[in-house]
């Protein structure tokens, strides 16, 4: 399998102003413009994460757009499990919180197959277009979507997207952030490392314990660590 990268962080809260709020005290950024993904009902901001270590590497603050439904076909559900009770009622108690990361490959339909043949097998869902307009132009990627949106591993199984010609970063301004490390500890650390390796994603450190996904950044107030249990 052809290396994987690191394509971005997803941080879920109840609205999209608690993520700028959430983004400005926890970072000191503002982040940048994002846009609207009709297909999902949810919308966003971005900010840039890239570095040397992970080129084209970014930051995603994601929330369901209010009184949007998706046009996905009735009965399929949003990505990252963001049509989950349970997780948007600790997003209203607790604030936004880091719930995902996502994997940019070369093939993202090839990806998907070769997880299928896992042993145990995994589904990480059907591989489907999705667009978004941006100042630079429209902006089209095909990305793995459960019909039940489930993220899967508590979050810690990435999602795996293959962008078209324009990929989000290109006209992201400096941000001052830039990802550092990222690590995913989970009961059933070895299978997750032989999915991960299934995937070509080398860049993530798999340890045993209880699942937690732990983004260390760099950031203009210094060291930041976002944690998938809020803490």
């Amino acid at each position: 399998m052809t290396r994987a990268r690191i394509d971005h962080l997803v941080v879920a809260g109840a609205s999209l102003a608690d993520c700028v709020q959430w983004c400005e005290a926890t970072l000191g950024v503002s982040p940048g413009a994002g846009g609207r993904h009709p297909l999902m009902g949810t919308h966003n901001r971005l900010l840039d994460l890239s570095s040397t270590a992970h080129p084209r590497c970014y930051l995603e603050l994601i929330a369901v757009e209010p009184g949007v439904a998706p046009t996905r076909a009735p009965g399929l559900r949003r990505w990252f499990d963001l049509d989950d009770e349970g997780l948007q009622a600790s997003l209203r108690v607790e604030g936004p919180r880091l719930i995902h990361f996502v994997a940019r490959v070369a093939d993202a339909q090839a990806t998907v197959d070769s997880l299928a043949h896992e042993t145990p097998p995994v589904n990480r869902g059907a591989v489907i277009q999705a667009t978004r307009d941006s100042p630079a132009g429209r902006l089209e990627w095909r990305i793995s979507v459960r019909d039940d949106g489930q993220r899967l591993m508590q979050g810690l199984l990435p999602t795996v997207i293959q962008w078209g010609n324009l990929h989000p970063t290109g006209t992201m301004p400096p941000s001052g952030l830039t990802l550092e490390r990222l690590v995913a500890r989970h009961p059933q650390a070895m299978p997750l490392a032989a999915n991960l390796a299934c995937i070509g994603l080398h860049d993530v450190e798999t340890q045993p314990g209880p699942p937690l996904l732990t983004a260390w950044l760099q950031t203009p107030r210094g060291p930041v660590s976002l944690c998938s249990d809020g803490i």
